[in-house]
This record gives structure tokens, sequence and C-alpha cells, in this order.
């Protein structure tokens, strides 16, 4: 199993797909990190050869792309100064509500207060 940026990538898989399991990657950068590398984006991870592997490796370095914890934080930074300075979107996301704008009367239910509960008739007492 090839580890890139820190995550163990899946064997089983064609690379540029295999790319995407690391946090910051999509489709669109995997196929660019192959073509710089030059790895045929569909050959299998585990035909791989360490020489490939440190190529595509040093192409993600070079790139300087934010993945995996560099992204994350950046992310939550983000948030926070959103939060701290009072916007709309700062306050939605304190109080765990849609920020971008959907309906909240029917949908958006996992967001506000978890699963849906049923509330039942209960049992009719037998006379």
């Amino acid at each position: 199993m090839a580890r890139i940026a820190g995550v163990d990538i899946p064997k089983d898989k064609k690379v540029a797909y295999s790319l995407r399991y690391v946090h910051g990657i999509g489709l669109n950068t995997a196929m660019k990190v192959c073509e710089l590398a030059k790895v045929d984006p569909n050959v299998r991870v585990t035909d791989l050869n360490s020489k490939d592997e440190d190529a595509i490796r040093k192409v993600i370095v070079d790139l300087k792309l934010l993945i995996e914890g560099e992204l994350r934080s950046e992310n939550l930074r983000n948030i926070k100064r959103l939060q701290d300075i009072g916007s709309y979107r700062g306050v939605r996301h304190r109080k765990s509500l849609p920020v971008r704008g959907q309906r909240t009367k029917t949908n958006s239910r996992t967001k506000r207060s978890g699963k849906k509960q049923t509330i039942s008739l209960g049992k009719k007492a037998a006379v």
C-alpha cells in the first residue's frame, strides 16, 4: 500500500482515483499530478514502482497544494473568522444551521435536531 501525504491510498484502484483519497485532491488535480509526474493515470497502484511513487510525492510538494491537515485547519480558521466577525454565515455555523440559504422548515432535519422521531398515539386502553 502506497503512502502519499500521510494517507494509505488503496492499492487495487487506478492511480488517478486512488489519489482522491487524499483530502484536498480531486479528480482534476489527480490527473494533473499524474501528467506532471509522467505516470499513466490508468495503471493500478500495485503496479507502481517506488520511483513513480516518489515522482507523485514530489509533484504534490512542488504544486504547493493544501492537503490533509493544512487544508482542514485552513477551513476551520475561515469558519472561526466568520464567527468572530459576527457575519450571517458565522452565526449560522455557530447555531448549526444551514449556511447557504437552504430552507429549514421541512428539510435540514439532521442539521437541526437529529433523526426524525415519530410521535405515536399510544395504545388504546382495552375497555
